[in-house]
């Protein structure tokens, strides 16, 4: 299973749970809400059509992002810079410290072992460079200063696993 793959699936799943939730278990809340008489004081009934209408938002943006995922074609992506799908290894130049990231998809965000969205800001820094660039990171700690010591693109990634 490739990466679009992976966040493909990850998003269906969440539709799926959704998609029961609106159907099945938000209705039976209401009914039972229903079924307890005044509905303007029933705390119960208003936080099921909140949850409701939340589900129903929430359920449109998963479906925009299926089908932006749809449109991501892996062999168009970058072979020769840091893009999507790339492991990169960097160097914090004020403390010598090395890390290595893999840039995800946000559904398979993982920072615990070192996947990271696209849209976080080291990620963006990091996008289009190359080996022995130099980036700038703005950080809670204030900004910071890296170099990219190597990267493996998401082409050759897959070809070394």
């Amino acid at each position: 299973m490739d990466m679009i793959d992976d966040a493909r699936q990850i998003v269906q799943t969440e539709i799926q749970k959704l998609q029961h939730e609106l159907r099945v278990v938000l209705p039976q809340m209401i009914q039972k809400a229903v079924e307890l008489g005044d509905l303007s004081e029933n705390a119960d009934y208003k936080a099921a059509l909140e949850r409701q209408e939340f589900v129903r938002i929430r359920l449109g943006q998963l479906s925009k992002r299926l089908s932006d995922l749809s449109m991501i074609n892996i062999s168009s992506l970058p072979s020769d810079e840091i893009g999507l799908g790339s492991e990169v290894r960097i160097k914090d130049l004020d403390t010598d410290e090395e890390k290595v990231y893999r840039l995800v998809m946000a559904e398979q965000t993982k920072p615990e072992i070192g996947y990271i969205s696209v849209q976080s800001p080291m990620a963006q820094a990091l996008l289009g460079k190359i080996d022995g660039d130099e980036i700038q990171v703005r950080t809670p700690q204030g900004l910071k200063n890296f170099e990219i010591l190597s990267f493996l693109s998401i082409h050759n990634f897959k070809e070394s696993k």
